[in-house]
């Protein structure tokens, strides 16, 4: 496990740039946090880092967002506004599996509505610090290829 303090906007973007050029397909990236924490801020700059053009949104409301422009595709979730039984209906597991759809990065905003989980992952636990603009960003492995990302010299720089 490892504690990363983002300062400042620019900081989380930061970490996003780092982990998006160390992702290969398959990846599977779980965030979980509050409202307003930087999750969507995250994956912003992990699809730009990728090479999306494509304006990134939260997809709230469509649920699931598909880029296949960038480097590896990526399939951008918001559980927010589903249920238990909702989220099962969805066969998120398809997008990890790559079955129907090629295999990419898969990130998944409110993640700890899944109750299937990836074999591995890299879980992604974003908060703000009380009284200031500061997130801690608790980044978790399940997983060799997870691993070897949360022992990058350059995300140990952000940790505390």
């Amino acid at each position: 496990m490892l504690s990363l303090i983002a300062n400042n906007l620019s900081d989380t973007q930061t970490i996003a740039r780092i982990i998006a050029n160390l992702l290969e397909a398959g990846s599977v990236l779980l965030l979980q946090g509050n409202l307003g924490s930087g999750k969507t801020t995250f994956i912003k700059e992990l699809a730009a880092s990728l090479g999306v053009k494509a304006l990134v949104t939260s997809p709230t409301f469509t649920i699931i967002d598909e880029y296949d422009c960038g480097r590896l595709p990526l399939y951008h979730m918001d559980l927010y506004r589903l249920s238990n039984q909702e989220v099962n209906e969805l066969h998120l597991q398809e997008y990890w599996r790559g079955i129907d759809f090629p295999l990419g990065i898969v990130a998944i905003e409110w993640a700890e509505r899944l109750e299937l989980l990836p074999e591995t992952y890299l879980s992604l636990n974003f908060s703000l610090l009380e009284g200031s603009d500061r997130r801690r960003i608790v980044i978790s492995a399940k997983g060799e290829q997870y691993l070897k990302i949360i022992s990058c010299q350059r995300l140990l720089d952000f940790n505390v």
